[in-house]
């Protein structure tokens, strides 16, 4: 399920890469990562109800980053944004006119 979410959010970045958005990819993984404790917590409830200290023991890595095996939660904060050159009217169109040729007279 990681994996899988892993590959949803990156492509989902990729794609919005080029805008300003490194905090809206912050709100996602928030909001993703907070789904994924829900889902645990509900999937393991039993008879005894998983606390955040024992969650964070068996389903996180370093921190609170979910991880099973090799296998981490990145996100879209992984993809990193980058910004197009401003290049103002420097660019070539095929519409630019040629400038004018100075008139002798």
């Amino acid at each position: 399920m990681i994996t899988s979410l892993n590959q949803a959010l990156a492509g989902w970045a990729n794609y919005f890469r080029y805008g300003v958005s490194k905090a809206v990819f912050g709100a996602v993984d928030h909001h993703a990562w907070g789904r994924l404790m829900r889902w645990t917590r509900r999937k393991y409830q039993g008879r005894h109800r998983l606390g955040m200290p024992e969650m964070k023991r068996r389903f996180c890595g370093p921190g609170w980053r979910f991880a099973q095996g090799k296998v981490v939660f990145t996100g879209a904060s992984s993809v990193t944004v980058k910004r197009y050159r401003y290049r103002g009217s420097n660019i070539p169109t095929p519409w630019t006119p040629a400038p004018a040729a100075a008139s002798t007279g």
